[in-house]
C-alpha cells in the first residue's frame, strides 16, 4: 500500500508541475508531427500535420529521392 501512495504522490507532483508550467505561459506538451517520418523511417506524412508541416515533409521526401538517384 505504501508503494501505491508513494507512486500516487510522485505522479501528482509531476502533473502539478506540468500544470504550473502551462499556467506560467509555457506551451502545452504536444507530440511531434511525423515522428519517424522526419528521419525517413515512417510511411507517408499523414496524421495531424498542418499544411506547412506537410509541405516541409514533401520537400524532405523529394530531397531524399533525389539523393538516392
Amino acid at each position: 500500500m505504501s508503494t501505491f501512495i508513494i507512486a500516487f504522490i510522485f505522479i501528482s507532483i509531476a502533473v502539478m508541475g506540468m500544470a504550473i508550467g502551462v499556467l506560467a505561459g509555457r506551451p502545452a506538451i504536444k507530440g511531434s508531427c511525423g515522428g519517424l517520418n522526419q528521419i525517413g523511417l515512417g510511411g507517408d506524412c499523414g496524421g495531424g500535420c498542418s499544411a506547412e508541416e506537410k509541405e516541409i515533409c514533401d520537400v524532405k521526401k523529394a530531397m531524399q529521392e533525389k539523393n538516392k538517384n
